[in-house]
């Protein structure tokens, strides 16, 4: 009867039954798996860039501790536009010159109202600046970085901040400095730039 019962089973539709079940166990051991190597994954990727980012902020230098922004990095920087200035060059012949349109980048809105009361001794240095270049050394880049770099040492200069180009040698142990108050011009901006 044994065998009867076994041949009886087929027909009655319980055979078929036994695979589905099998499927859908598939199916929930594949779902599970995906989710858990998309689970390592982004662990894992998460992980190394928590370490990138200790990493970064373990490196720094001296010189990049100095060049920390002074203001919080969620209020934006105030900008302090110039007047547009034309300056003769150095060329020979004199016939050559240079129009720019300057911004200064500064850390707050107190500063851009101090450096308004010297402004005259500022775009003073600047244009004494520029005269003393001539038009290759304005239009080449590294020329333009070191008239950035000319510029913020002059109204530093002018406003009594303390100011130390990038990659120059620290000043000497020896030689005891007074300190200066930290340095609120961030960067000076070219808004327009011609030579001719």
């Amino acid at each position: 009867m044994s065998a009867v019962a076994a041949a009886a089973a087929p027909a009655n539709g319980e055979a078929p039954a036994k695979p589905k079940s099998r499927k859908l166990l598939f199916i929930i051991i594949g779902v599970v798996m995906l989710a858990l190597i998309g689970a390592g994954t982004a662990l894992f990727l998460l992980k190394k860039a928590q370490s990138e980012d200790e990493e970064d902020g373990t490196e720094l230098t001296a010189e990049e501790e100095h060049a920390a922004p002074l203001r919080d990095p969620k209020t934006p920087p105030t900008f302090l536009p110039l007047d547009s200035m034309v300056v003769n060059l150095a060329d020979p012949g004199g016939n050559r010159f240079a129009q720019l349109g300057i911004t200064l980048q500064l850390a707050d809105a107190k500063t851009g109202e101090e450096m308004k009361t010297y402004m005259p001794s500022i775009r003073n240095g600047i244009l004494i600046l520029v005269s003393q270049r001539t038009a290759e050394q304005m239009l080449r880049t590294d020329g333009k970085q070191a008239l950035i770099q000319d510029i913020m040492a002059e109204i530093s200069n002018v406003m009594g901040y303390d100011y130390e180009r990038p990659g120059a040698e620290p000043a000497a142990q020896g030689k005891k400095k007074k300190k200066a108050a930290p340095n609120p011009l961030e960067g000076v901006l070219f808004s327009s730039f011609i030579v001719q």
